[in-house]
């Protein structure tokens, strides 16, 4: 596996960033090097709130995970506490991470853009953003793997306990959550009449502080029907010993079936 560390460019958010990707190397049987670029799979793996692009390398094990997979390159971009949402005091992580990141990645690396070779992952925010990435785009994955994710945050408006979550900066207010497309459930609501859906995993632990709202997400998509929908539940709390353990769960379920 080859790690690089990237500095990118964004036009939409009108500054440089950070972007980890891990690419499979391959040689022939002589040793030397293939002389044709191979098109992979790709996979984007999503950071949490108070995490970075770096945290899947560094509180992981996602690099030795990945070496059991030689058709697969990893995306670990860096969108700041955005959720993955352009915001409305700050930036455009939403376009930045759905529109503009894919192309440059497709420009640097030779991925393939069809959608049954691009899955989409993380935890806890990042979750929120993978399942938010592949229900607004059903189109364009195959697979969506979610851990201890965010899901209600309508709920959250208000609550002294997600006071420096920056809501209000984020997101404005509950009411503008449905109309900007930031709220799971009711673009959940619209999945089962779009031409083609992804695979989606849900998982959390027991002992998180965010099964309740995992449960409530979970009832949804069991009573939309959607087809090759997943959910586990494990003991655990919120923590990377558990998205380590599981993230394991999830490359099985997006590349080895």
């Amino acid at each position: 596996m080859a790690l690089m560390q990237c500095f990118i460019s964004s036009a939409v958010l009108g500054k440089g960033c950070n972007v980890n990707v891990i690419v499979p190397q391959h040689y022939e049987a002589n040793g030397t090097t293939p002389g044709k670029r191979r098109e992979y799979k790709v996979l984007y793996l999503l950071h949490g709130l108070s995490d970075d692009y770096s945290s899947w390398l560094r509180r992981t094990s996602i690099e030795r995970y990945l070496s059991k997979l030689d058709d697969v390159v990893t995306v670990m971009p860096d969108v700041d506490r955005s959720f993955y949402t352009d915001m409305k005091h700050g930036l455009k992580y939403w376009t930045f991470i759905s529109e503009e990141l894919p192309g440059v990645i497709q420009q640097l690396f030779p991925v393939s853009s069809k959608a049954e070779d691009t899955c989409v992952a993380g935890f806890s925010m990042g979750g929120y953003g993978a399942l938010k990435l592949a229900m607004s785009h059903p189109e364009r994955f195959a697979a969506c793997g979610a851990m201890s994710s965010v899901t209600d945050i309508a709920a959250k408006f208000g609550d002294p306990r997600y006071a420096g979550w920056d809501f209000e900066d984020i997101f404005g207010s509950p009411e503008q959550l449905a109309a900007d497309g930031n709220d799971l459930f009711e673009l959940l609501k619209k999945l089962p009449s779009a031409p083609k859906v992804p695979r989606f995993i849900q998982i959390c632990g027991t002992e998180d502080y965010l099964w309740q709202d995992n449960l409530k997400l979970k009832d949804a998509f069991e009573a939309s029907g959607i087809p090759g929908y997943i959910f586990e539940s494990h003991p655990g709390i919120h923590s990377w010993d558990f998205w380590d353990q599981y993230i394991q769960t999830i490359l099985k379920f997006f590349f080895c079936q």
